[in-house]
């Protein structure tokens, strides 16, 4: 038996297989892992303000001010942020931007620099 299937529902890591299935004695959910890694996959693509796809070592630029905890001025729209880093999570994007430092952003508030 794997010793890294977890349920998806509850995490619970008493799963075991049943023919081509998982089932979780926990909560009684029944899964395909190969449908698991296939959705775990394509659940990480992060898009733009734009809708275009973002990658790692991309190049953006913030779309609007945004203002910084601890900081008197505002990370100012038009700032050039390069070799962005995706993440999981609410600031899906790490990255370093002069004059503030390393932080994290939301791709809702950046767009994708072409060229």
């Amino acid at each position: 038996m794997p010793d890294s299937i977890f349920c998806p529902k509850c995490k619970s890591d008493l799963a075991y297989p049943s023919d081509n299935l998982m089932v979780c004695p926990e909560c009684f959910h029944e899964w395909d892992p190969q449908d698991e890694v296939e959705t775990t996959n394509a659940g990480n693509k992060v898009f733009d303000a734009n809708g275009n796809e973002l990658q790692d070592g991309d190049t953006v630029l913030v779309i609007k001010d945004l203002p910084v905890k601890g900081m008197p001025k505002p990370v100012k729209a038009g700032t050039k942020v390069k070799n962005i880093r995706l993440t999981d999570g609410d600031h899906n994007i790490d990255c370093k931007i002069e004059g503030f430092g390393a932080m994290g952003l939301k791709s809702e508030f950046v767009r994708k620099v072409v060229g």
